[in-house]
């Protein structure tokens, strides 16, 4: 858990923005929950490992003894979700497009973008089961990444129930297909190799083993790029007979299909060992791959049964998350933020003569702001030379000089600490002048 820094906080808000802004453009609507859920909403739902990163909350006063917890905070937002359309479907359409952009915790190892509390941006689609709703997702999630700046990004896609015939088709006995896809799950960070270890240790017959890690030929990452989706699927097809995975294929071939006039066509691999962890995923699933990062930037997938464990009835749902601390480390990284990003608190600073002038420059400040400028007010009368120091080090590009003279001339100076230059202007047009100075700089 971390502190933001005004310059962190500018770049995280510079995202934001951008992420709001397309999903919006998508018809979702925001949606806010709170940090605290209880504990009983959450455990069960993210799988034997997930339950493990859940920070719980002891009972209060009188019950702080027992030792035991009721409350836990939030281990991300798609549960919480599946608890406000149940507690909430009257007040909700039929059809509920959400984005929610918000903290959550998991109590995890730190590491490379990877932190205790961390933002997820997160973009569902509620009522529904046409594969448009993943194609759709999946163009949104592309227009994203695209416009943050990422080239180099690919959306796999898997089905849950895919991995399931792959599974019986291998061999793996179902009491077994979950330790399996755990195991599976972490086959792009350990390798083939280190996933044969982890299915052996859960119990899983070495033959069985490599047979199902044979399924997957296609290497994970960015080199899924060379491997169109119709010929994975058409591969993938040899492999499995059950009526539910061949249903499942033609569902990804669908998705793949609809998406195919859209922005994100070039983005979109078949991937088969993709399996994503959670518990509640019921049919595709979605991952952003991107060169040269273990792990992704966000993933996805629908979860057809799990607004039903709270309200009684089945309702379809399917939504995508992208970690918003992953993809600031990356566009860091890679030094993918503007230029032109604001670095600076103000545009402008009102330099403080002395205390008769306070005033004044309370008065200028007030005038600049309502033009729609960032301003500062300098509060000690302090040695000019040390207020525009100041000015200088937090990069704030104009000083607005009031002494006696200009407040006697109804005037101010405005000095360009860039350009080295000043000149002199009517108060009221002052902030005209500086409005037009910034835009010329772009």
């Amino acid at each position: 858990m971390r502190d933001f820094l005004p310059e962190d906080v500018r770049r995280r808000d510079y995202v934001i923005g951008i992420i709001t802004r397309v999903y919006q453009r998508y018809g979702f609507e925001p949606l806010e929950t709170p940090a605290v859920e209880n504990l009983a909403t959450l455990v069960g739902k993210y799988g034997e490992e997930g339950s493990k990163l859940i920070f719980k909350i002891l009972k209060r006063g009188e019950h702080e003894k027992t030792g035991e917890a009721d409350l836990a905070l939030r281990y991300d937002l798609t549960v919480p979700l599946a608890r406000v359309m149940a507690q909430h479907q009257s007040k909700l359409p039929r059809m509920f497009r959400r984005y929610q952009i918000q903290p959550v915790w998991r109590a995890d190892r730190p590491a490379r973008g990877r932190f205790r509390e961390f933002y997820q941006c997160d973009v569902d689609l509620l009522g529904s089961t046409s594969p448009v709703v993943e194609a759709e997702l999946c163009t949104a999630v592309s227009d994203v990444l695209s416009e943050l700046g990422f080239g180099d990004f690919v959306i796999r896609l898997n089905d849950r129930r895919v991995l399931t015939a792959l599974l019986g088709a291998a061999g793996v006995d179902a009491a077994h297909h979950g330790p399996a896809l755990v195991a599976l799950d972490k086959l792009d960070k350990i390798g083939p190799d280190g996933v044969a270890g982890e299915l052996t240790a859960r119990g899983i017959a070495s033959d069985a083993s490599a047979a199902l890690l044979s399924y997957f030929t296609v290497p994970v990452g960015s080199d899924l790029a060379v491997h169109s989706c119709d010929d994975e699927l058409d591969r993938l097809g040899g492999h499995i007979r059950d009526e539910m995975g061949r249903s499942a294929l033609e569902n990804l071939r669908a998705i793949v299909r609809l998406a195919s006039g859209t922005r994100a066509a070039s983005r979109l691999r078949v991937d088969p060992s993709l399996a994503r962890g959670l518990s509640y995923y019921t049919g595709a699933i979605m991952e952003v791959a991107v060169a040269d990062l273990a792990g992704s930037l966000g993933g996805g997938g629908r979860y057809d049964n799990l607004i039903g464990i709270f309200s009684g009835q089945d309702i379809p749902a399917c939504g995508f998350s992208l970690g918003l601390e992953r993809l600031l480390v990356v566009m860091a990284e890679r030094g993918m933020f503007p230029p032109t990003l604001v670095s600076s608190p103000a545009d402008v600073m009102v330099a403080m003569f002395d205390a008769s002038t306070a005033r004044d420059a309370l008065r200028l400040a007030d005038q600049m702001r309502a033009c729609g400028l960032r301003v500062l007010v300098y509060p000690d009368a302090e040695k000019l030379g040390k207020q525009m120091k100041y000015a200088d080090v937090r990069g704030v590009p104009f000083v607005a000089l009031l002494g006696d003279d200009e407040i006697q001339a109804g005037t101010v100076t405005v000095k360009d600490l860039a350009a080295q230059t000043q000149h002199t202007y009517e108060q009221a047009a002052a902030g005209a002048a500086i409005l037009e100075a910034l835009k010329q700089r772009g």
